[in-house]
């Protein structure tokens, strides 16, 4: 069962077991929750009718109407407003996260469901220092709890403690995906993720607009990577144990636009907005995945400049997956 399957993340496990499905090979069954899946099925036909999914009406905030049934080994939750959580105010996006996780939880203990991977970010780290470099599992440092703009990385650091006490009391097998940043053809456009913004403004702008200064550092991971990982760390990762899922290869917001603009709208010019403060520190977003890769065989195998391509050819209408 996937809960947030209507989502970037589950839409991403969806097509990736259709792909599979239409090669001829084996796939699982699977459930998503969802709070309209007729809604979900009406927009997204290519997953209507499919024998080995069934959409289901639940909500993890209404843990009463949650299903019951049995025959569930696994269970994916990505279930949070990473999109729309702006809209959220600090506490509701607080409570979305942790009152869900723990619902779910309880759920996963009740039908007995054997392994669980929950879905993070790797915003529970916090800001490392500026001589740290990439950051890996070992990282213990955390976002500041009295700034309630931090209530969706604190949120999501108390959800894990909770999958812990779950693991402990009721013997699931939990492991955490800390998840960075992503690309792909369901990465909408228009709200606050920085390549879906560049990627509009080349497809339909009149200039690539970075409102930063560009200096912040970033990586990207296809949706296509993204789902095999989850997978992967669902099937074979350690229990009680968290793996980064992000792409290691770095760069800065200037330039990621330039490299937008240049794959796609090499006419357009490049506008950044703000200045870098005197002394002020890069901001660093970026994972080691080296226990990804050692541990589980991971690693980076879509390029960012076809991501970008395929991402923009989807988003027209061309169906690039």
């Amino acid at each position: 069962m996937i809960t947030g399957g209507t989502g970037f993340f589950g839409k991403a496990l969806l097509r990736q077991w259709l792909a599979a499905f239409e090669a001829g090979l084996a796939v699982p069954r699977v459930v998503v929750l969802s709070r309209r899946p007729k809604e979900f099925a009406s927009a997204n036909p290519e997953f209507a009718h499919l024998p080995w999914l069934s959409l289901v009406e639940g909500d993890i905030l209404r843990p009463a109407s949650l299903p019951r049934f049995d025959g569930v080994s696994h269970l994916i939750h990505a279930a949070a407003d990473s999109t729309l959580g702006p809209q959220l105010t600090a506490l509701e996006r607080f409570d979305q996260i942790v009152s869900g996780t723990r619902h779910t939880l309880a759920w996963a203990a009740e039908m007995r469901v054997r392994r669980v991977l929950f879905c993070s970010s790797g915003g529970v780290y916090g800001q490392p220092p500026p001589d740290r470099g990439f950051i890996d599992e070992s990282f213990h440092g955390m976002p500041d709890p009295l700034v309630s703009q931090n209530a969706y990385s604190v949120g999501k650091r108390a959800a894990e403690h909770l999958c812990s006490l779950y693991a402990s009391q009721h013997g699931l097998e939990v492991v955490v995906a800390r998840c960075f940043a992503f690309v792909g053809r369901d990465l909408p456009l228009d709200v606050h993720f920085a390549i879906g913004n560049f990627i509009r403004d080349a497809l339909y702008r009149r200039a690539i607009t970075v409102s930063g200064d560009g200096t912040a550092v970033r990586s990207y991971l296809d949706q296509r990577d993204l789902a095999a990982w989850l997978i992967a760390m669902l099937e074979r990762g350690s229990a009680g144990r968290a793996y980064n899922v992000g792409s290691d290869q770095a760069i800065t917001t200037a330039e990621l636009a330039q490299l937008v603009r240049d794959l796609l709208a090499p006419e357009k010019k490049v506008e950044i907005l703000g200045t870098a403060p005197v002394g002020a520190n890069r901001h660093v977003y970026v994972p080691s995945i080296e226990r990804a890769r050692c541990e589980l065989g991971l690693d980076v195998l879509i390029p960012l400049r076809q991501a970008i391509l395929d991402t923009a050819s989807a988003q027209m209408g061309e169906g690039a997956w």
